[in-house]
Formats: C-alpha cells, structure tokens, sequence
C-alpha cells in the first residue's frame, strides 16, 4: 500500500491538472478537447508505468540478492550490502538513484503544493520561500535524530493515505455529466474507479491499524 502512495502520488494529480491544463491552455472545441484528453492519458499511463516498474524492480533487486542479510532494514545498511553483495559500482547507481528520488520529490511537492494553494486558495508564495518551507521538515526530523529510513516509510505511507482524498474526488468529478458533458466517464471506467478507490481505501485503513498496531 505504501509502494502504491510512492507511485500514485495523491498530490501530483492535482499537479498534473495544472501541467496540462498550463501547457496546452483552455479551449472549449470538443475535437481539441479529445486530443488533449487522448494525450493526457498516454502522459500519465506512460509516467505510472514507469515508476511502478522502477520500484517494483527496486524489490525484485532487493529479493533476489539481498536475501537473508543483515542490517537492510536501513538506508546505510541497505546501500552497505549493495555493495557487498553486487560492487561498488552498483553502489554509487544506488547511491545517485536515492539522491535523484530525493531530489524529484522536492521538487515534485514544491510544485504540488504551489498549483494546490494557488488554485483552490488562491495564494501565491514565492518559489524560493516555498522551498525553505519544504525542506524545513526534513531538516528538523534530521536535526533531532530521527531514523530517515523510518521517516522514509513514513512518509510513503502518508502519501498512500492520502490518495483516497484525491481519488474519490476525481471518480466523482469525472463520473459527473454536468461537470464533464460529453466526455464523462464511460459506466465501465466509472465502477472501476469507484471500486480502485474502494479497495485502496480499505487497504489504508488496515495500513493504519498495523502502523498503529506495531508501534
């Protein structure tokens, strides 16, 4: 469930509406529309199915050869018997593969919560200010030693709580004929999307009870 929050992003759905709709502009002619809309999908199918496959790699790697060793339940551990295992070159790939991922969530978040405030609160907080506020609790958490390999899984499963709260409500807005017209969901999309959103509710909601159940 937490794999699924890093590779959805909930936020990023709210970024990638202004990404489309800041790159090909606002237009009202349905052939346009349909061209967007078939562009779109691509974008998107092609970006999950990319990062789905990078992480899913990730843990077929991590299985096959990193099986039964000590002290991979740690970032430094992990990286250690990477190492070990596979050589210093996979290593430093290892290595620039987490500083890339840190680098694109950042990022990623800045942006997010910049298109979330300025189109629903509509606030604009300068670029550099938005990042300092970004960074401030990565660097707290650092700053009082916490473990960065539980705050990482943390956060993913965060992120994976909050995708209900962005699904549901693009179901419903696509499924809605006042709001899309003639481009509203197809009934066979609209029951596969209630019942995803469904199921990866209920797999939050057991996600929180083993969190809070195991400490």
């Amino acid at each position: 469930t937490s794999m699924l929050g890093a590779t959805v992003m909930p936020h990023v759905i709210y970024l990638h509406s202004a990404l489309a709709r800041d790159r090909y502009g606002v237009t009202k002619d349905p052939a346009r529309i349909r061209s967007l809309l078939k562009a779109t999908r691509w974008d998107v199918g092609g970006a999950l199915f990319v990062a789905g496959a990078v992480n899913i790699s990730m843990l077929l790697l991590a299985a096959s050869a990193l099986g039964g060793i000590e002290g991979t339940d740690t970032i430094q551990g992990a990286h250690a018997a990477v190492v070990a295992t596979l050589g210093p070159a996979i290593g430093v790939i290892f290595a620039v593969g987490l500083l890339a991922s840190g680098l694109a969530s950042t990022s990623v978040g800045t942006y997010a919560g910049s298109a979330i405030m300025g189109g629903l609160l509509k606030v604009k907080v300068p670029l550099l200010l938005r990042r300092a506020i970004t960074l401030i609790p990565a660097l707290v958490l650092l700053a009082v030693g916490f473990d960065p390999t539980r705050a990482l899984v943390l956060s993913q499963v965060v992120l994976s709580f909050g995708i209900p709260f962005a699904l549901i409500p693009l179901v419903w807005l696509a499924s809605s004929t006042t709001v899309m017209g003639e481009f509203v969901n197809r009934p066979w999309l609209r029951w596969s999307g209630w019942i995803s959103a469904a199921a990866i509710t209920v797999l939050n909601i057991l996600l929180i009870v083993l969190v809070v159940a195991g400490g």
